[in-house]
């Protein structure tokens, strides 16, 4: 099993944690209280930094029921890139308030998940043509 090395800021908020023995991301919690404003963006302070292993990165995702509280993540998901682990780079994440009323995110909240995931770099090959025939263009397959 490889490693994730993990620094809390505030250590009396638990470490991420895979809260059942399938699931596939670990939950990540509220470092602060947070009130998202009607129709406003914040980011929420998630207590850690990472480093990954090597050749991997942080996908970052809105809990499954989170759109429930009002929320949304603007950038529907995160990439934390793997030399993103400097001592003071805590993950935060970003929400949308789409609702008319403030919406309180209390310190200690699931609100995120992480999972690791491994990547391979590219090396680009620019061509004149490409050999393959056109399919019909982008969201044609679901006419």
């Amino acid at each position: 099993m490889k490693k994730l090395h993990i620094k809390r800021f505030d250590k009396t908020i638990p470490l991420p944690e895979y809260k059942t023995k399938g699931a596939v991301c670990f939950d990540c919690y509220a470092r602060e209280n947070i009130i998202v404003a009607p129709k406003s963006a914040a980011l929420i302070p998630l207590n850690i930094a990472v480093k990954p292993p090597k050749n991997h990165f942080i996908l970052l995702a809105a809990r499954s029921s989170f759109y429930k509280r009002g929320l949304l993540s603007p950038n529907g998901i995160g990439i934390g890139d793997e030399d993103y682990c400097g001592d003071e780079d805590e993950y935060k994440f970003p929400v949308f308030n789409f609702t008319d009323t403030p919406v309180v995110i209390p310190r200690g909240d699931r609100v995120a998940q992480m999972l690791v995931l491994p990547y391979s770099r590219m090396h680009f090959k620019e061509v004149p043509k490409m050999k393959n025939k056109s399919r019909g263009g982008f969201g044609t397959t679901g006419k």
